[in-house]
């Protein structure tokens, strides 16, 4: 069935022509509101891939900040220079707030799923 069939299957009953405009017009402005479509569950397709995009950035920046902050602090402590120790100071509460932020997206999609969410403590 193709969008300009539409048929209500109890009564049998087809939709005028400018029923169906009508309709295809509600769909269409209702395609465009973004939060109407997150609130609904779906989506285009390009919101799905901006969401898997965005679900790699996290754990990626997550390793990124923790291997900068080691090479901070190794490289602060063998050279006992203060510039080093002072960007580990910067960066490692950074890299704490993103892992934490991780975890609790880790948390709610299990939670999601059906698991507890303390299952994996």
């Amino acid at each position: 069935m193709d969008d300009w069939e539409m048929w209500d299957g109890r009564e049998k009953t087809r939709l005028s022509p400018r029923e169906r405009l009508a309709l295809l017009e509600i769909e269409a402005h209702l395609r465009e509101d973004r939060g109407f479509a997150r609130r609904m569950g779906g989506g285009a397709h390009r919101e799905r891939a901006d969401r898997a995009h965005r679900r790699i950035w996290l754990p990626t920046g997550v390793l990124l900040l923790a291997l900068a902050a080691a090479l901070c602090a190794v490289m602060g402590i063998r050279t006992g220079d203060p510039g080093p120790l002072w960007c580990f100071a910067v960066l490692w509460p950074l890299t704490l707030f993103q892992a934490f932020r991780l975890l609790c997206r880790l948390a709610r999609r299990r939670g999601r799923v059906g698991e507890r969410a303390s299952s994996w403590l």
